[in-house]
């Protein structure tokens, strides 16, 4: 399960640079000079690295909370399943930040799809947290478990805020975003202050 979630996430992010790449032969054949294909589309380059780095991230929690996984269950595949159908999906609107701007249904959209693999994530961590014999108990640092499940609890809130904000104030739109950095923050100064 670990290694086909890793190459289906690898796929995906891939595809989310194939827009940009689509760029340069249109751009040419415009006869528009080469630093036109990045300067001319800039919204494109940004939905890029903004989608870039929402799954480059989700990754890197889901394979640091999958770790230490000795056994899955029915339930673990179809959590990890509706997580992969979010990050599959997330080239779709990324693409559609591009080509529409600061659209509300867009946002909605982009939010929508983040939200879900964040709740299919906070499920999967439950699960593991519930479930006895799921992981390997001497890879397991205390804690680790715990603190993720309660990051990944407080980032569904948080996006939920951020989506608030986003299609409450449209100028806000993806900036909102920024709301995912306070969990992780509040954990590390928690973790510092023990």
């Amino acid at each position: 399960m670990i290694l086909f979630t890793d190459a289906v996430t690898a796929i995906s992010i891939t595809l989310l640079v194939l827009p940009l790449v689509d760029l340069v032969p249109e751009v040419a054949s415009a006869h528009g000079k080469a630093s036109e294909v990045i300067t001319g589309h800039l919204d494109q380059i940004w939905s890029f690295l903004l989608s870039f780095a929402v799954v480059a991230n989700v990754w890197r929690e889901h394979h640091r909370a999958f770790s230490s996984v000795v056994k899955v269950t029915r339930s673990l595949m179809v959590w990890n399943m509706g997580w992969l159908l979010s990050v599959v999906v997330l080239p779709l609107p990324a693409e559609m930040i591009a080509a529409f701007g600061r659209n509300r249904f867009v946002a909605g959209f982009y939010y929508a799809t983040l939200l879900a693999g964040m709740v299919c994530r906070v499920a999967m961590l439950r699960i593991l947290k519930t479930t006895p014999g799921l992981l390997d108990e001497d890879d397991q640092e205390p804690g680790r478990l715990q603190e993720s499940y309660t990051e990944s609890y407080l980032n569904v809130l948080s996006l939920v805020l951020a989506l608030v904000l986003a299609l409450a104030v449209p100028v806000l739109q993806y900036y909102s975003l920024l709301l995912l950095l306070l969990p992780r923050w509040a954990l590390l100064r928690r973790r510092r202050a023990r």
